[in-house]
């Protein structure tokens, strides 16, 4: 890890590990930042053909190019070059959001939002918000922000209309079901971003989630700890599943709190082994407790790290399925335009000395799900009925039939029995029993899939069962 630049810069350089699909800060030199931006074609020989393209292209290419846009192509081609999905270049706004995404809070409204039917519709509204405060409720439907209708727009696009400035005001008119349209007026104000909950099952056993591993999360996860531990707690389950990964820090924090002191955490090896740097538990005050670890196979990167230190250093039982295997380190800096450069630069080892790089960390109790867990969502504004066919439909009768309406004679294909499955559902649960399947029968299809998985859950059934022992 490399360490430069500001106070400021210092608190977000922070290296991690990148889980499946994101993660890590380490902060470029101000000197390093500035070469970049005001000398972009370098003069090193090995740039010339680069560089006679670059004039090229800005002198005489028909329809006009933009140097920023050219710069930004040669970056990303440059990244791309080296065949590692994980190394990247994201440019501008994307950057921005990329380091915020890490961060413990954003500014915003306070609300959860789904799309149905084409609508934007309020799923949440977060406790102490501007949207509580401003009365927004479970089921109003977004119908513009700022006098911009949002019909239609994406979800990345309402997402920035909602977000800003701290201070700043937005207008968001509403639709009830039971009156007119109405607008209210809302200041944006720094929202949490909460990564880790908690709960306290039968028998003494506590339960706490972590669902990355951002900038806050070793702060959450004491804060559950020690309720739980004030509610009697005598045996943990810590539930990793579907944890893509996020910054190291955090993760080690917790691992301090977890793993018995001085057992090693974890080794990170840089290129051509110049460096090794280990890990070891600095745990202050030591926990009695009897550890399950529950993962699945998109548990990883952060996540597979925590689960294999506690498996290997501190007993713990890992139970489910193969994790995901992201056994790679990567850094990243932001530059003053906000671009964040994110690079491979490292490898880590479990305790034992292990890389679980495209292997995973292997549970010591296999469970498997039910399969209508690992089915894929049903795709919002689309709609499916009698006559249609096809691995959405296929995926429809799977769901129906573990809610216990036979639907599928024929997989794939939406027949008059798949029909009557859907008319049943929608009975059932106070929806119109068209038999047609729109956004909100979609909708609450996959919320009784989840509270079933919840009440079933073959895993952690397994764990409670484990920490019985």
């Amino acid at each position: 890890m490399r360490e430069r630049g500001t106070a400021a810069r210092q608190r977000l350089a922070t290296w991690c590990v990148l889980g499946a699909a994101a993660a890590l800060i380490v902060g470029f030199g101000a000197g390093r930042i500035s070469m970049l931006v005001q000398y972009p074609v370098l003069k090193e020989k090995v740039f010339a053909n680069f560089n006679a393209s670059y004039k090229e292209i800005n002198k005489d290419f028909l329809f006009g190019a933009e140097p920023e846009a050219l710069l930004n192509g040669a970056t990303k081609g440059m990244l791309a070059s080296l065949d590692d999905p994980y190394s990247v270049y994201l440019p501008g706004s994307e950057g921005q959001d990329f380091v915020q995404s890490y961060q413990p809070e954003f500014v915003g409204i306070g609300v959860q939002v789904r799309q149905e039917e084409g609508r934007y519709l309020v799923d949440t509204v977060i406790k102490d918000t501007p949207a509580e405060k401003g009365g927004l409720l479970t089921g109003d439907e977004i119908v513009q922000v700022d006098g911009t209708p949002v019909k239609g727009i994406s979800m990345d696009k309402l997402v920035a209309l909602l977000r800003g400035e701290e201070g700043t005001k937005v207008k968001v008119t509403l639709a009830r079901s039971d009156g007119p349209q109405l607008t209210v007026e809302l200041t944006r104000a720094p929202i949490p971003v909460t990564t880790v909950t908690h709960e306290l099952l039968e028998d003494g056993v506590g339960r706490i989630t972590i669902s990355r591993f951002a900038e806050s999360t070793a702060k959450e996860f004491e804060t559950s700890l020690k309720a739980l531990q004030d509610k009697g707690m005598s045996r943990l389950v810590l539930d990793l599943r579907s944890n893509p990964g996020g910054l190291l820090t955090p993760t080690i924090e917790i691992a301090n709190r977890l793993v018995p002191k001085d057992k090693l955490i974890l080794e990170v090896d840089y290129k051509d082994d110049k460096k090794v740097q280990k890990y070891y538990s600095k745990q202050k005050t030591k926990l009695e407790l009897p550890i399950a670890v529950l993962v699945n196979g998109q548990t990883a990167s952060a996540g597979e790290v925590l689960a294999a230190a506690l498996k290997e250093s501190a007993g713990a039982t890992v139970i489910g399925t193969t994790t995901f295997g992201k056994g790679i380190v990567q850094s990243f800096g932001q530059f003053n335009d906000k671009s964040v450069l994110k690079l491979t630069e490292a490898q880590w080892k479990t305790p034992s000395g292990q890389s679980i790089h495209k292997k995973g960390v292997e549970p010591d109790v296999k469970v498997e799900l039910p399969s209508y867990a690992t089915l894929p969502m049903l795709p919002a504004g689309e709609e499916s009925k009698q006559g249609d066919y096809g691995d959405y439909v296929k995926t429809l009768q799977t769901m129906l039939q573990a809610l216990g309406y036979p639907a599928a004679p024929v997989p794939g294909v939406f027949g008059e029995q798949t029909t009557e499955a859907v008319r049943g559902f929608q009975r059932d649960n106070g929806l119109e029993a068209t038999g047609v399947v729109g956004d909100k029968t979609s909708h609450a299809i996959m919320a009784k899939l989840r509270d079933k998985l919840q009440q079933e859950d073959p895993q952690l059934r397994e764990a409670l069962d484990q920490l019985k022992k």
